[in-house]
């Protein structure tokens, strides 16, 4: 299996497949593919026996869809090209038994058979994950094989040694090791929280480990675009009423 990220600004991820391997991904992100390539429906990547369907029901819980696709090529090789959704960046990560990852809610763009990806709160308490935006709910990609994710806007990596931490707006949260601890915490002070303009939480990432960190999420490109969009009856979005295309888009992507 060869993989090639090509383009700039919006870059997609091309597979080329040959006979008898295939590649998972979590949600429609097909660009294009040829004819020697077929799709199948899966709730579960790799030998998840029994617990297939629950990992599913995690998906679809963390916003996810419930089924993953297939992309497999039978007798011939094949290509199967992914197209990113924003512009930013693809990049891959080798998961092993012994090396998990954890990934904001859509970054996960494919990987081979054997990634097991699932929704994880990776911090415990309920609260975090609801009410701190992205964090929150992540996706949790474990097993053995080769990740593609897709982070948006300019990607920065920072390697933390151990004990230090970075305070992240959730947004900006693109991917990090398993032994980064993650939590959610609230920006201290009451006028911060109600007049600086940042929201209420802040993600903790403390070392050791890699993170990756990305300068735009979807629900941050939603809300500067969200005036500029028309109201149900066809005008701009000038006045509190019909926002409902604004609110579905805001409320859809909340949890980025």
């Amino acid at each position: 299996m060869e993989f090639n990220v090509k383009g700039t600004i919006l870059p997609v991820l091309e597979a080329v497949l040959q006979p008898g391997e295939t590649v998972v991904s979590t949600h429609g992100d097909l660009g294009w593919m040829t004819p020697t390539v077929t799709l199948s429906q899966t709730t579960q990547m790799g030998s998840g026996g029994g617990r297939g369907f629950l990992k599913a029901a995690k998906r679809v819980v963390g916003g996810a869809g419930l089924f993953l696709t297939r992309y497999s090529a039978a007798t011939e090789p094949g290509t199967v090209v992914f197209a990113s959704k924003l512009p930013g960046n693809i990049i891959n990560v080798e998961v092993t038994p012994e090396r998990s990852y954890y990934v904001h809610r859509t970054g996960f763009l494919c990987g081979t058979e054997g990634i097991e990806a699932s929704v994880s709160m990776q911090q415990k308490k309920l609260t975090g994950g609801f009410f701190g935006g992205m964090g929150f709910f992540l996706q949790h990609l474990t097993g053995e094989g080769v990740a593609w994710l897709e982070l948006s806007g300019e990607m920065f990596t920072y390697d933390l040694p151990p004990g230090q931490t970075l305070r992240v707006h959730p947004g900006h949260v693109g991917a990090f090791d398993q032994t980064v601890t993650f939590t959610v915490g609230t920006i201290p002070g009451l006028a911060n929280k109600f007049f600086g303009g940042n929201g209420f939480f802040l993600a903790d990432l403390t070392g050791p480990g890699r993170i990756w960190l990305q300068s735009m999420s979807i629900a941050m490109l939603a809300a500067e675009i969200a005036e500029y969009l028309p109201d149900q009856g066809g005008g701009g979005n000038t006045s509190s009423g019909g926002t409902g295309l604004v609110d579905g888009i805001i409320g859809g992507v909340f949890r980025d």
